[in-house]
């Protein structure tokens, strides 16, 4: 027993040092906060408590009518034969966005969107990269790519108080779909607040020209109310150190990608998706109803493609690349395939429009 409770205390004790264990965060989740008045967080806050800015009590909750965030482009595809170095900007903006019908929430976001941009760059480029830190903001920050060959991914490089820039430089080594995220104390709250994204690292002799690309993450939202609930919704610290999130969601909301928002495409385009999971705890059974996959990254390798795929199982912290061809018109479901999470948000479309193939798929006697 005594060694068990020595393991525990060393746990705990890692934990605390990389700033994960509630007790020993009650400052760092608002590093560089502007409002000393305001009470600090930990992960073992009581579920339903609300967190910076919340109401006091959901049942007070209006319904609110905010913008969706936008949705981020894909980054071009790279043309270039020699490596060099790429120069990104990302800029943390802390802003109010729609999170379903009715219901807003407090977004953490690199460059306002939920993913943030993706980076896009080629095997062997440096690239440098300087993160800001938008004054008004009230928190601190930083960046963690999983594509760096160095510690923290580049976090301690790039913590940056209000008003603040700080660039750094890596060198892209490994081909293939990296996230990125904050890691920044509390971790798991930064990272379900919105902050995380795609950095795809091409091989050195490309990738094979497509005819549409999309870019997509899954994430999960902890509220203190249910998915639904009106009015601007409050972190709830609780849910989140018992990974039971109200809200799993493509792009950061409920309806991102469908309706007015969903992809499209025309029957016979050959179609490439980068789908990651910033998480930051659910592993997604990424699915599209009415198709399957031709060819799947697995773990984002681009060195180990699979084939003829019909759900693939990406963790958080990871991603995926998924190409694929519809040969019939319809509107197509993506999903995660742990599919009560469909109540909590998780379904995006592809729109597909051209002519019918019904040798391949028909009705019979109607």
């Amino acid at each position: 027993m005594s060694d068990v409770k020595t393991d525990a205390v060393g746990r705990r004790r890692i934990l605390r040092d990389l700033g994960l264990f509630g007790a020993a965060i009650p400052a760092l989740s608002l590093i560089g906060c502007t409002d000393k008045s305001k009470p600090a967080l930990s992960l073992n806050t009581p579920a339903g408590a609300p967190v910076a800015g919340g109401a006091a009590s959901v049942a007070q909750q209006k319904p609110v009518d905010l913008p969706y965030l936008p949705n981020p482009a894909v980054a071009p595809p790279v043309r270039r034969t020699t490596s060099q170095v790429v120069k990104v900007s990302m800029e943390v903006q802390e802003l109010d966005g729609k999170l379903a019908d009715g219901a807003g929430y407090h977004f953490w976001t690199f460059n306002g969107t939920v993913p943030g941009p993706m980076i896009r760059v080629r095997e062997g480029d440096t690239v440098e990269l300087t993160l800001s830190n938008k004054t008004g903001n009230q928190l601190a920050h930083n960046i963690d790519l999983h594509a760096v060959l160095g510690p923290g991914g580049g976090a301690a490089l790039t913590n940056v108080n209000v008003g603040q820039s700080k660039t750094f430089r890596f060198k892209a080594l490994h081909p293939g779909v990296y996230i990125y995220h904050c890691a920044t104390p509390p971790i798991p709250l930064h990272i379900s607040a919105g902050m995380y994204g795609l950095i795809v690292v091409e091989p050195a002799a490309g990738l094979p020209p497509v005819d549409k690309e999309f870019y997509i993450c899954q994430g999960e939202i902890y509220t203190a109310g249910k998915a639904g609930d009106p009015g601007l919704q409050a972190a709830d610290l609780g849910r989140l150190a018992q990974e039971q999130p109200s809200y799993v969601v493509f792009n950061g909301a409920i309806g991102a990608i469908t309706g007015d928002r969903a992809l499209k495409a025309n029957v016979g385009d050959r179609i490439r998706i980068f789908w990651g999971v910033g998480g930051p705890n659910l592993t997604s059974s990424f699915h599209i109803i009415g198709t399957v996959f031709d060819r799947a990254a697995t773990w984002g390798s681009f060195s180990s493609m699979a084939e003829h795929v019909q759900t693939i199982t990406v963790a958080p912290g990871s991603a995926t690349m998924v190409e694929l061809t519809l040969p019939v018109p319809g509107t197509f479901t993506i999903v995660d395939h742990s599919l009560s999470r469909l109540d909590k948000g998780a379904a995006g479309q592809i729109v597909v429009t051209g002519a019918a193939a019904p040798d391949i798929f028909s009705a019979v006697g109607q």
